[in-house]
């Protein structure tokens, strides 16, 4: 525990006085400035000028130097064409921001739109010694998944471009929005005291313990779809701010925040300095094949695996639950969606989702909405946008009795055996002479008319049109058979199922590979090879073991019958914790060997067990696991990204027995014990003992921070100690034992 260990030697050693007696202080109290202080301004520029190209805001997460922020205000793109990123920072709290460091992107997600950063150079770019850059004040990050509806929150980040300090307002969670891919919570929507400009886009959201919760999120739009531009500088010295220079793009008001558990990935592979690269070159370049499209709205109440349960064309009162299907098309990580919903014919900002970076494929089947949430009566309209213009819009009536009506439900895909059992895992089907879609049916009645459209890559393959039998019953599972004459071939298929005319339910899988089990063979043959030149890759062995440890790590697999545009995922593990993954679009040929990623870290790889899984529509196709040195990170080597927790007891020294109601604090890493004023705002964290002595701090501690820490209590002599550091190594929680002697 390195210079931790000081810390029990320093109660002989690092006696102060001090006041006998702490007043409680409530540890709920958020620590705003400590926010502000980690809260950055973030200038994307042009190196060859310094010219700004974008600008937005962002936190310190790790006393080092790494930031979160927004991937769009950073990334290089269309609307943010610089190279070169600067950090500004308010020396004080009330003043402007003062442009201080360069930075690196370590770490990017642009499809959550989520990036980090980390301080590299000096403004000057410099080339800065890591072990010479101050500590910075940082934030931890929250749990998201245990945020609360209508939990209160404060936003924080640079309002303007620069010419103010760092803006706090607060807020509250008003409903959880999904979407595909993840889980039911991939936007916060919330609702601000005040407007939130664009620029605090990339900022923190935290919760009443000064966590930090979510990224405040707000796409760029052109000028052209009603986006905001504003001119910062002269950039073409002609000694005027005008037309004739270039603008830079804000984000429209933020209302919605990224949760900061989808940070997490990043945050691990960044903490363990970890790089994933693909070196196997596109065969195909996936580029949309007309302008962005959206069409095909139909509601359902519930979402299975990414599918609607079933579809329908009002809700009774009471819903609590409502997702907004639509089909898409043309679409690229730079298309900025958007959804505007009114309930009878008034705005209802719960429901909408702002302008965001599309995190989806090139097409497909998507789908936005919330459960857990009050619908109340009324006609709602779903409007979608792109890139700020109209794209498509429906309607729904909730209100009413629950009706009871014929419908189909939830399909399930896969092969028929002769048992005429459905064999597969229902979402990905090998290439084979037939597919069959098995639905639930209720309330059917005699005479009804239904249809069944298949269609592979959005065209419609076959249609057939029957009307239902009294032999066929009310309830219960029918089966519908797709027979191609060429067979099933690679690509995505849907099957649409109308009644009277009426969409009732709808889904797709994707055929890829061919028929090895329930699980078809789309990717095989994983392995990795060490070596420190690609060059040697085809004379090196593979192997899974290197127990002497490796520097750069390569994985290859063979690949059969994916057609190009697919999407598919390549997700990395560490002692199973995910620190890479991503879901893109196929882009190399239908078949093909040794499709190769390299993973590489500065210094080798960290010790531990790194797996390597490959999925199609969240179905695990492919894994494999590689054990580098002992096979198991250093202990709590990824608490270098979320901290440590501490723990102890604090004892009387004579009787051993637990002292109740003794204060231990922990003092800001920017403070010593001599300078501890006995402020708020000088305490990182505090805890009082219960009536066993034992005590929790209820703040994580960052890896390599120092931090001061101070006993005090009536009748005993307090003790206190500065330089207390936590190491990669120290196992948490750390737990430590406090004997204290009497004052006398």
């Amino acid at each position: 525990m390195r210079r931790l260990i000081l810390f029990l030697t320093a109660f002989l050693l690092l006696i102060i006085v001090v006041p006998l007696l702490l007043q409680a202080q409530n540890t709920a109290t958020i620590d705003l400035e400590r926010i502000q202080r980690a809260t950055v301004y973030i200038i994307q520029a042009h190196s060859d000028n310094l010219s700004i190209a974008c600008v937005g805001s962002g936190t310190i997460v790790r006393y080092d130097g790494l930031i979160l922020t927004n991937a769009h205000n950073t990334v290089k793109s269309n609307r943010c064409d610089g190279d070169t990123l600067i950090i500004a920072m308010s020396l004080n709290i009330n003043e402007p921001p003062v442009p201080r460091y360069r930075a690196e992107i370590v770490q990017a997600n642009t499809g959550l739109d989520l990036a980090l950063l980390r301080i590299t150079r000096q403004l000057d770019g410099r080339l800065i010694d890591p072990a010479t850059l101050p500590v910075l004040p940082f934030v931890e990050l929250a749990d998201s998944s245990l945020v609360a509806l209508d939990e209160t929150i404060i936003i924080a980040g640079y309002p303007d471009t620069g010419n103010a300090p760092v803006s706090l307002a607060s807020g509250s969670i008003l409903s959880f929005f999904d979407e595909p891919g993840g889980d039911d919570r991939a936007w916060f929507k919330v609702a601000a005291a005040v407007p939130l400009p664009g620029v605090i886009s990339g900022g923190g959201a935290y919760n009443q313990r000064g966590q930090l919760v979510g990224v405040p999120t707000a796409a760029l739009l052109n000028l052209e779809a009603g986006g905001e531009c504003r001119l910062l500088e002269d950039v073409n010295g002609d000694g005027f701010i005008n037309r004739n220079d270039s603008c830079v793009p804000i984000g429209d008001f933020i209302s919605v925040l990224r949760p900061a558990n989808d940070a997490r990935p990043l945050l691990r592979s960044a903490s363990l300095n970890l790089s994933v690269e693909t070196l196997t070159s596109p065969g195909f370049q996936i580029a949309p094949a007309g302008e962005a499209t959206f069409a095909g709205l139909f509601f359902a109440p519930a979402v299975v695996e990414n599918l609607p349960t079933t579809v329908i064309g009002s809700a009774p009162a009471g819903t609590d639950s409502l997702f907004l299907f639509f089909d898409y098309a043309n679409m690229t990580p730079e298309t900025i969606y958007e959804l505007r919903v009114t309930v009878d014919g008034v705005p209802a900002q719960a429901f909408d989702l702002p302008p965001v970076r599309w995190s989806g494929g090139e097409r497909g089947l998507w789908y936005i909405g919330a459960d857990g949430v009050n619908y109340a009566n009324g006609i709602y309209e779903f409007r979608l946008y792109i890139n700020g213009i109209a794209a498509a819009s429906s309607s729904i009536l909730v209100g009413g009795p629950t009706q009871t009506i014929p419908t189909f439900t939830n399909p399930a895909f896969g092969i028929l055996d002769e048992a005429g059992n459905l064999q597969g895992n229902g979402y990905v089907l090998p290439t084979a002479p037939i597919a069959t879609a098995r639905f639930i049916y209720q309330n059917m009645q005699p005479g009804l008319p239904w249809t069944v459209i298949w269609s592979y890559n959005g065209l419609q393959i076959a249609r057939t049109d029957d009307v239902w039998r009294e032999a066929d019953g009310a309830n219960g599972a029918y089966p519908v058979s797709l027979r191609p004459p060429e067979g099933l071939i690679p690509g995505t298929y849907r099957v649409d199922v109308y009644l009277n005319s009426l969409l009732t339910t709808t889904g797709s899988f994707v055929v890829a590979g061919t028929q090895a089990g329930a699980v078809p063979r789309v990717f095989s043959n994983l392995e990795f090879i060490r070596t420190d030149d690609p060059l040697e890759l085809p004379e090196t062995a593979a192997a899974n073991t290197f127990p002497d440890g490796a520097n750069t790590l390569y994985a290859r697999f063979d690949w059969e019958r994916i057609t190009p545009g697919t999407n598919w995922t390549i997700r990395w593990r560490v002692d199973n914790d995910i620190f890479y993954e991503e879901t893109r679009p196929w882009s190399s040929q239908e078949q093909g060997v040794d499709f190769t990623v390299r993973l590489t870290a500065p210094g080798g790889l960290p010790d531990g067990t790194y797996t390597l899984d490959l999925l199609i529509n969240n179905i695990l196709l492919e894994t494999a696991q590689v054990s580098i040195g002992i096979g198991q990170l250093a202990i709590n080597r990824l608490a270098q990204a979320g901290g440590v927790q501490l723990q102890g007891r604090i004892l009387d020294a004579e009787t051993g027995k637990g002292i109740e109601g003794i204060s231990f604090i922990l003092i800001s890493e920017e403070f010593s014990v001599r300078e501890f004023a006995w402020n708020q705002d000088q305490i990182y964290a505090l805890a009082i003992t219960d009536q066993d002595g034992n005590f929790e701090i209820d703040r994580t501690l960052q890896i390599g921070a120092p931090y001061s820490a101070l006993v005090a209590a009536q009748g005993y002599l307090p003790v206190a100690a500065d330089g207390l550091e936590i190491s990669a190594e120290d196992t948490s929680p750390i737990k430590l034992v406090i004997p204290l002697t009497r004052d006398g």
